[in-house]
């Protein structure tokens, strides 16, 4: 039988290594080498997309739970909610860059950012999927709300170009 708790799988080993930061980094007086700022930076991002994992999965479920009590379409809810959440990050990062005198650098990324993750996300999913499955093709059906979705998209493209 495995009676190891899981959680003990993932708290006993931050805490080590959080010891041995507390323990062996420089306390202020310095410059940190690069064989003790490196794990400690690669330590900080693993501690931190999990963090972003864990609340956004969170997040994922409350919005299915509150869709399904006021009955809006799961689609419905990825492109209102959902979209508008997941680019207030970007927002944020843009304005900054902005307002620090970055104005080209930000309205790239507010193009850029999103194709980037359309075409990885797409790419990833799909070459999954053709792994999985053992077939390089894949049909897409479109349901009457996605297809509304695209209309709205294809509309702000438009708008976007134009102004």
């Amino acid at each position: 039988k495995n009676n190891i708790p899981w959680i003990l799988i993932g708290c006993v080993p931050s805490v080590i290594i959080g010891a041995l930061v507390l323990r062996y980094a420089p306390g202020g007086e310095g410059n940190m080498s690069l064989l003790v700022s490196v794990p400690i930076a690669f330590y900080g991002f693993i501690i931190a997309a999990t963090w972003i994992d864990a609340i956004a999965d969170q997040l994922v479920s409350l919005l299915g739970f509150l869709g399904a009590i006021f009955r809006i379409p799961g689609s419905i809810m990825g492109l209102t909610v959902l979209a508008w959440g997941n680019s207030m990050g970007d927002l944020s990062a843009n304005m900054t860059m902005a307002k620090k005198g970055l104005a080209n650098m930000a309205i790239t990324a507010c193009f850029a950012g999103p194709v980037f993750n359309i075409l990885i996300g797409l790419g990833g999913g799909f070459s999954t999927l053709a792994k999985a499955t053992g077939n390089a093709e894949a049909e897409v059906s479109l349901s009457p709300s996605i297809a509304t979705g695209f209309l709205f998209l294809l509309c702000n493209c438009i708008l976007v170009l134009v102004s």
